[in-house]
């Protein structure tokens, strides 16, 4: 699951009390939403901006303590961490609701952007399987419209919804032989390497640079970004024939297509 934590898309403190309430019993399941208002697709280095915006929305025009949802999905796949496991969302429709399922909204709108993309829909399955796995909730599935009076996810997550949430690949849609670029911003905190951030691709990404000869690595690789990662890759860059600022971190584009990290 490629995780954005709270402290990576530079969330606000929750208010408390309120926003610090946990669950007091184990989650039936987990009830998918969408915005309901219009959305745009965007390059995945500003999708941290609309998740602040988001929050920003949820406590300061609605009045709630923090984002309401417990985890958010962007089209590029990513899983930003909103409540979270522990504490209850307020997305729901009110507190038994909330109390009852998990909340994880895609990032599409009821117009301009409207369908969900496969990356996407493998981050939202990523985001139900770990709720499952860690939270704990139980195999419910559904929409926020199912016990409350809303359109809410909308005609193409709810009917995914509808189907189990399958994976893409499953009906015949072929899954990328190799992982897409996932932007710069995911290998960076700010103007720095996002050391210790966690995600598959990271273990992929350090096995095909152990394939190709350039392994800086003492142990490893694993899921969670280290400097052996950063030097390697840079290894590869210069490889590739980059130098100087080119050739530093964090992995570019044509370098990474080159690599053929395999899909996750």
């Amino acid at each position: 699951m490629k995780l954005v934590t709270r402290s990576q898309w530079g969330a606000r403190p929750y208010r408390t009390p309120n926003g610090a309430t946990p669950y007091s019993r184990a989650r039936r399941g987990v009830k998918l939403h969408y915005l309901g208002t219009a959305y745009s697709d965007r390059p995945h280095e500003r999708c941290d901006d609309y998740v602040r915006q988001l929050q920003a929305q949820h406590m300061d025009g609605n009045g709630w303590s923090d984002i309401g949802y417990s985890f958010i999905v962007c089209t590029h796949g990513f899983v930003y961490e909103g409540r979270g496991l522990r504490r209850r969302n307020s997305a729901n429709g009110g507190t038994s609701l909330n109390e009852q399922d998990y909340a994880v909204c895609l990032l599409v709108g009821s117009s301009g952007l409207t369908e969900p993309t496969a990356e996407q829909l493998h981050g939202a399955r990523d985001a139900i399987e770990y709720c499952r796995r860690e939270g704990p909730a139980g195999t419910w599935l559904g929409g926020h419209r199912d016990g409350y009076a809303t359109t809410c996810p909308g005609a193409a997550v709810y009917a995914w919804v509808q189907k189990g949430a399958p994976r893409p690949g499953g009906d015949g849609t072929p899954v990328p032989e190799y992982e897409p670029f996932p932007g710069a911003s995911f290998f960076m905190s700010g103007s720095k390497p996002a050391l210790g951030r966690k995600s598959r691709i990271f273990t992929a990404m350090g096995k095909r640079l152990v394939a190709v000869g350039c392994g800086r690595y003492k142990v490893g690789p694993g899921p969670v970004l280290g400097q052996a990662d950063v030097d390697s890759y840079e290894a590869w860059q210069r490889k590739c024939g980059f130098t100087g600022a080119d050739a530093k971190w964090p992995p570019g584009e044509a370098t990474w297509d080159r690599l053929k990290v395999p899909n996750t």
